[in-house]
């Protein structure tokens, strides 16, 4: 194609979240991961040819991995992020299930009834008041 990609692709970054086990000290924990959206232009520039009009038609919005590894919160140490997917298809992204609509489906599929959400008593105000430090 003679028409760059920056040409084609509006470019935006993002954060994701992602939770990951650190290898050392084994603790699950949730992270912010760097992206970089790509989304195609809505007409192609003018200097390209119907091949590339061709090509540009079939181009797809995607996602771009920025971060490669991450910094453990407990232990402090960094470790890759274990995923083989740097480059995602939003069309991909738009079919997965959320975590709690799919919960709901295993519940309703094992016949069990749908979990009631569990009010918590408030905490006392010693616990929620601003400490005014030692005295």
């Amino acid at each position: 194609m003679a028409l760059d990609e920056s040409a084609l692709f509006n470019k935006t970054p993002e954060t994701r979240p992602g939770q990951f086990q650190c290898p050392r000290c084994r603790r699950t924990g949730d992270y912010r991961i760097r992206w970089m959206r790509h989304t195609k232009k809505r007409q192609m520039p003018g200097r390209g040819d119907a091949a590339d009009r061709a090509k540009f038609e079939k181009l797809r919005d995607y996602l771009l991995r920025l971060d490669d590894d991450v910094t453990c919160k407990t232990c402090g140490k960094k470790f890759d992020i274990p995923s083989q997917h740097t480059l995602m298809f939003l069309d991909q992204l738009a079919g997965l299930p959320n975590e709690d609509e799919l919960e709901g489906e295993i519940n309703a599929a094992a016949g069990e009834p749908e979990p009631e959400r569990v009010s918590r008593p408030a905490l006392p105000d010693r616990f929620t008041r601003k400490s005014t430090g030692w005295k």
